[in-house]
């Protein structure tokens, strides 16, 4: 599933600049980041490795294009990618490529998506919950635009049906969306907007289950594919004034 700022059309915009990205890990355990591009999105790519590893409260800066487009970054948890180096070879987020990612995260993962100059010269960022959560999420810049957010830790009190994966001492470590969950009717789904309710108007929020939870404990974040439709994303930042952003994990 994808977000509203996934499902908008966007230009590209030719540039050789670069901002600058920073990581938080402000968890107090270690955390795996990592980030990809959407593929069908252009050829601009963060000049830095597609995962790491990133202790408690230490961050990470690098550069991305100006017109990095289809971005998205999250972090694992608990990884150990010896035996498996695939999406299982971490609790949650996990992808294929082991340590680098060469694909997405597995969901249930928290995700901050990026459009950096795209259409009508505009940065949109959002945090992105419809794939699930793992972790809470800050997306700030250093220009004073709004910053969009999902700070509250969902998973201890994550609806049964929706609850998991879970460590070792039995502790959620992930919420699923509805859809991730498999709740509903797998062809005509009104949590995954699918089927006869795939456009804004079949699918409202009243249709998603759960949708509550998730946008009353994170209203600056996307929680199903038609969030926040019929209206421009809240998020935005004029590409002009060359933010630089922050993800911050834990905020």
């Amino acid at each position: 599933m994808k977000s509203f700022l996934a499902l908008t059309a966007l230009a590209f915009v030719s540039c050789s600049a670069a901002r600058n990205l920073t990581v938080v890990n402000n968890c107090a355990f270690t955390i795996w980041p990592a980030h990809f591009t959407d593929p069908t999105s252009g050829s601009s790519r963060p000049d830095y490795p597609t995962g790491w590893t990133q202790e408690s409260h230490q961050s990470v800066s690098f550069s991305v294009p100006d017109s990095w487009i289809g971005g998205r970054i999250w972090a694992r948890r608990e990884c150990d990618f010896s035996a498996n180096p695939g999406p299982n070879s971490c609790l949650d987020g996990g992808c294929d490529g082991g340590l680098e990612c060469t694909g997405t995260g597995a969901p249930p993962a928290t995700l901050a998506e990026f459009a950096l100059g795209s259409a009508g010269g505009t940065d949109y960022v959002d945090v992105s919950i419809v794939d699930g959560f793992n972790l809470p999420m800050r997306i700030s810049n250093n220009k004073g635009c709004p910053a969009p957010d999902c700070p509250v830790d969902l998973n201890p009190n994550c609806p049964a049906e929706l609850k998991g994966p879970f460590d070792s001492s039995g502790s959620p470590v992930g919420c699923k969306s509805s859809c991730e969950a498999g709740l509903g009717d797998p062809v005509n789904n009104p949590n995954c907007c699918t089927g006869t309710h795939g456009t804004p108007a079949t699918c409202p929020p009243s249709g998603v289950a759960y949708y509550s939870y998730f946008k009353g404990n994170c209203p600056n974040s996307y929680v199903f594919v038609y969030d926040n439709s019929g209206g421009a994303p809240q998020w935005v930042c004029t590409a002009s004034q060359k933010a630089d952003y922050t993800v911050t994990f834990c905020p």
